[in-house]
C-alpha cells in the first residue's frame, strides 16, 4: 500500500515537472530575438527586467529539468521492481473445511417430452426401450 501512495506522487511530481519545463521553456525568449531588439526592432523588457528574466527562467527551467530527470530515474526503477512472485500455484491459497462447503443443489429431472400428435392424429407411444432398425 506505501509503495503504491510513493509512486502515484512520484508520478504527479514527475507530471507537473514536465508540464513546468513545457510552460518555462516556451515562455523564454530565444537568442534571436535579443538579436533583434538591438536592431530596434523591439523591446525586449519583460516582468523581471531584461537580464533577470533569463536569469530566474533559465535557473527555474534547470531545477525543474533536474526533478523530471530524478523521478523519470525514480518511476524507471519502481517500475522494475517486480512483487515476490509465489513459489508455488497453491501458496496463496486458503484451506476450507469440508463442512463450509454448500452442497450442490439436487438436480431436477427432465420432464419427458409430450408426445405430439403425428400428421394423421396419431399419438406416438413413448417406449423407454430403443428400436433397433432392421
Amino acid at each position: 500500500m506505501m509503495g503504491t501512495t510513493f509512486f502515484n506522487l512520484v508520478l504527479l511530481a514527475h507530471v507537473l515537472a514536465g508540464l513546468g519545463v513545457i510552460g518555462l521553456v516556451l515562455v523564454q525568449h530565444g537568442k534571436g530575438a535579443d538579436m533583434g531588439a538591438a536592431f530596434g526592432s523591439g523591446a525586449s523588457g519583460s516582468l523581471f527586467g531584461a537580464s533577470g528574466s533569463a536569469n530566474f527562467l533559465s535557473r527555474t527551467t534547470a531545477v525543474l529539468a533536474t526533478l523530471f530527470f530524478i523521478t523519470t530515474l525514480t518511476l524507471a526503477y519502481l517500475g522494475n521492481q517486480s512483487p515476490k512472485a509465489p513459489s508455488s500455484v497453491m501458496e496463496g491459497v486458503t484451506a476450507t473445511p469440508a463442512d463450509a462447503i454448500p452442497e450442490p443443489a439436487v438436480p431436477v429431472p427432465a420432464a419427458a417430452p409430450e408426445s405430439v400428435p403425428n400428421a394423421d392424429g396419431s399419438v406416438p407411444q413413448n417406449d423407454a426401450t430403443p428400436k433397433i432398425p432392421e
